[in-house]
């Protein structure tokens, strides 16, 4: 993008209140070629500018352009939240929503329980160069997981005698694969099944069964690939749209007071912990797969040649292309050259080939798996793609969950605490509900709060002009505003965690 271009698309732009920051975030952001200093130094005479082309919510009247009201900004905001109670267990309920800005959203998320074994399973997966990839992680994995996490003896029992069960009892569950698809993925894992049955192993454990469920789901996504092609010669356009495309991907286990989290990419996951004081701590339990992570990039240089030092990472990415440093799917950067030649060339051109692409793979799926015990101090986790996390952090997230928490006690009924209660008491109670009352937030969800700070916060509270115009953008303008944003927040029972043993 040239500066001339940069500034026909901005002369059709609004002035935006001062103290906005934008930033150019998104698909287009995390995983174009383009250096973004040039772009942000065209562009530097119009940070309070942006453009408003015609959207659904807006409309035009008399030339002027009119944005959503605050009742049409909240139908936007709530389109996609859910939430799920929970009668016994260490979690109490959960809330979740998704705010796309491409289009189609390469967000996508999955909650399910465990149905043969304990256990609560929740994903939050960031897709890019397509949504394929994401929705078919969301479909899959969790079901890769609960089969990992079968005891031997069950799983035995399980694929003699009812193959066809569900493994888990998924909530919200929203994507529908295709039926040519769904054959070729039924397969897989009745493979996976038995070799689950021969593999060695003593018990169960969390922590290697998490690990193995997303490296042998990955693995799979390239074999769909590669065995059809080496047997037919054919290729399926459907089953390499997902290998080429790729995912980031966050999933968390709890069972009781045990928290598992599995992160491969730039996802993240967040404690929100209350102290002696009763302030909010934010525990970041996750650490994201990129140039920001020196660990990860040490890695990488490790293991590949020196010679390859300035060009395995280029501009903060991988070989000068893909910001999360691992990923599941991605497979331009994991397959030889010549399987890349051989399948992905024919069907998407010679840039199916990275630059510099000498020594591959470049990129693992392996994930990085953290445990937390749970204590009764732990009142929730937020789970969510880095769409949220870039325009919050993990403390201001956790303050405004906490804040949420306070006040949305207040959409319920008033409760006296007692019977018998004396007048004077009923009326401190309303007082001192009344007073409350002010700290009611807007949204019942926790996941739509968050969004909507994330948009429209200000230090002074949500800017509903901000708030508006940036629903109101284009899929393609949008981008470089905003990224998807998937949300999650697991609350839990504090006095279930105080009656489990030390």
């Amino acid at each position: 993008m040239n500066c001339s271009n940069t500034n026909l698309l901005l002369s059709t732009c609004l002035k935006l209140e001062s103290g906005f920051r934008y930033k150019l975030l998104g698909n287009w952001h995390k995983h174009h070629k383009s250096d973004f200093r040039y772009f942000n130094e065209c562009t530097s005479t119009y940070t309070r500018l942006f453009h408003s082309s015609y959207t659904l919510g807006q409309a035009q009247k008399d030339g002027i352009t009119v944005l959503p009201s605050p009742q049409e900004v909240t139908i936007i905001l709530r389109k996609n939240e859910f939430n799920k109670e929970f009668t016994s267990g260490s979690v109490k309920s959960y809330d979740s929503n998704q705010l796309a800005s491409n289009d189609p959203i390469e967000d996508t998320r999955s909650e399910a329980q465990c149905k043969m074994t304990p256990g609560l399973l929740l994903g939050v997966f960031d897709g890019h160069g397509g949504p394929a990839c994401a929705q078919v992680l969301s479909k899959r994995l969790l079901n890769y997981v609960a089969a990992s996490l079968l005891p031997l003896d069950i799983l035995r029992k399980y694929v003699h005698e009812n193959p066809r069960e569900n493994l888990i009892e998924t909530y919200n569950d929203r994507v529908e694969i295709i039926e040519d698809l769904k054959l070729v993925y039924e397969n897989s894992f009745k493979q996976y099944l038995i070799e689950l049955i021969d593999l060695p192993r003593d018990g169960v454990d969390v922590r290697s069964s998490l690990e193995q469920a997303i490296l042998k789901l990955d693995n799979d996504l390239s074999r769909e690939v590669v065995e059809p092609y080496k047997v037919t010669g054919d290729i399926d356009p459907k089953t390499l749209s997902v290998a080429l495309s790729g995912a980031v991907a966050c999933v968390s286990h709890i069972d009781g007071p045990h928290l598992y989290v599995a992160n491969v990419g730039d996802c993240n996951a967040v404690l929100g912990t209350m102290n002696e004081d009763n302030a909010w701590i934010a525990k970041k339990i996750t650490k994201e797969h990129n140039s920001e992570n020196f660990d990860e990039l040490k890695r990488i240089w490790n293991e590949h040649p020196e010679s390859e030092r300035k060009t395995v990472i280029r501009r903060d990415r991988l070989l000068g292309e893909l910001a999360p440093l691992r990923s599941m799917g991605d497979f331009r950067y994991k397959w030889p050259v010549e399987l890349l030649k051989n399948i992905a060339v024919p069907m998407v051109g010679q840039n199916a080939i990275p630059p510099n692409y000498r020594t591959p793979p470049y990129l693992t799926a392996k994930p990085d798996i953290y445990y937390h015990r749970l204590t009764p101090k732990d009142k929730f986790l937020i789970i969510a793609s880095d769409g949220l996390w870039d325009m919050m952090t993990p403390l201001q997230s956790v303050k405004l969950v906490g804040e949420h928490m306070k006040g949305k006690v207040f959409f319920n009924p008033l409760k006296l605490p007692r019977k018998n209660i004396q007048l004077g008491d009923i009326n401190e109670l309303l007082l001192h509900r009344k007073e409350s009352l002010k700290s009611k937030p807007k949204d019942r969800n926790a996941a739509t709060h968050l969004i909507r700070h994330a948009i429209g916060g200000t230090e002074y509270g949500v800017d509903h002009s901000r708030l508006a115009h940036l629903l109101s953008l284009s899929p393609d303008v949008s981008r470089m505003f905003r990224d998807d944003m998937t949300v999650t927040v697991v609350y839990f029972d504090s006095e279930f965690l105080r009656q489990c043993p030390a």
